[in-house]
């Protein structure tokens, strides 16, 4: 392993826009990597802007037919097919839309690569992470799977165990469905419970298809799960399938939304667990998968607040400069926060908090709490697979 990182950056990314008013806003992307060039992240890791996924490469989990009704309503956004997810409220038609699509998919491949290769030990993609796009539809502000494309890079290099790590608010739908049946890929996911939020999926019964049982692993999470119950649940689920299924590389998601400012969620997360859960994500790295690590962004709608400062934190820990919470903003970018957004902007890389949780091994549980309740469904339903006591 070379010990570096890589930072997956092309500014055409912003060009994933679904237009005014859509939650979507690029202008997210933007500021993440401003904040990241202010506190000089970017002189700490190689900045390498890949091309756009070929459509062969896109082939790996989009069905041929999916592919070309992107380009068409990239060409011609009017035309967009509604049954492939086209032209929805949630996934609009735009131009150039395959074209943003592709490229950002092509950072997330092109980061699978070089952790695969040793070229680096870390990549990051924080434009990427878009987890729900299926086979043959878009979904849920997705287009193309970039983290699911990712994976399945890493098994045409040759990798024979690949986990997917997802912590966003929402089920990563997408990446499950695409190895359900393939017992080389172990996904979990942390996120809202199925009851309250899109995509309504990710019970904890969903253990994988009838060729790769227990490859699929949900915590349905309380609404209203703050710092404490999610760095529980991570704690309880996360670690002992890590150790059990012994991945030679962890692509993670890193979904912003969360966050207890998150409009479109009803979490209550702070910026310091998210930041603590990427620090745990970077450290299991090292202690499964040889320090192969793909980290991903994914949703985040607190544009301003939110979603800059966790994915720099992300950028920070994957370079082995993390930067310490209470660090403070500099001015230059709150400035262009404000002449981009005309919003005022954060002061430090912290909400205050000292995130802290109960150890579930430890402590044990309570079987009337309701977080307790969901990490044991979760354990019953996926341990035994993995030969683990639930």
């Amino acid at each position: 392993m070379s010990g570096r990182a890589q930072l997956m950056w092309d500014e055409a990314v912003t060009g994933y826009n679904f237009g005014a008013g859509h939650p979507m806003d690029p202008v997210r992307l933007a500021l993440t990597m401003r904040l990241v060039e202010t506190f000089g992240l970017d002189r700490a890791v190689r900045v390498v802007a890949a091309p756009p996924a070929g459509d062969s490469t896109l082939r790996l989990v989009h069905r041929a037919d999916y592919i070309a009704a992107v380009r068409g309503a990239s060409a011609d956004p009017a035309s967009a097919d509604g049954s492939y997810g086209l032209g929805t409220d949630d996934d609009p038609a735009f131009g150039g839309m395959h074209d943003a699509s592709a490229l950002i998919a092509g950072q997330s491949v092109a980061a699978a690569e070089a952790v695969w290769s040793g070229a680096a030990d870390h990549a990051v993609n924080f434009s990427g992470g878009l987890h729900h796009a299926m086979p043959g539809r878009a979904s849920g502000f997705c287009v193309y799977n970039d983290a699911a494309l990712a994976v399945a890079r890493l098994l045409e290099l040759g990798a024979e165990r690949v986990a997917y790590v997802d912590v966003d608010v929402h089920h990563g739908d997408g990446v499950q469905a695409a190895f359900w049946d393939d017992p080389r890929v172990l996904t979990i996911s942390l996120h809202e419970h199925p009851r309250t939020l899109f995509p309504a999926t990710g019970w904890p019964e969903e253990t994988g298809g009838a060729a790769a049982p227990g490859s699929a692993v949900n915590v349905a999470l309380p609404p209203g799960t703050g710092d404490e119950g999610w760095l529980r649940a991570f704690h309880a689920v996360v670690p002992e399938l890590l150790a059990a299924f012994r991945p030679q590389a962890l692509v993670t998601q890193h979904g912003a939304d969360t966050h207890f400012e998150d409009p479109l969620a009803h979490l209550a997360v702070s910026l310091d667990a998210q930041r603590a859960v990427a620090e745990a994500c970077h450290d299991l790295a090292h202690a499964h998968a040889d320090g192969r690590w793909v980290a991903l962004g994914g949703g985040g709608y607190a544009v301003v607040e939110v979603v800059p400062r966790t994915w720099t934190h992300l950028v920070a820990i994957a370079a082995g400069t993390p930067l310490a919470p209470t660090t403070p903003i500099p001015e230059e970018w709150r400035q262009e926060v404000y002449r981009l957004t005309r919003q005022s902007a954060p002061r430090r890389m912290t909400d205050g908090r000292e995130p802290r949780w109960r150890d579930f091994e430890d402590l044990g549980y309570d079987p009337g709490d309701r977080l307790d309740q969901a990490i044991l469904a979760t354990r019953r339903a996926s341990f035994p697979h993995l030969g683990l006591m639930p």
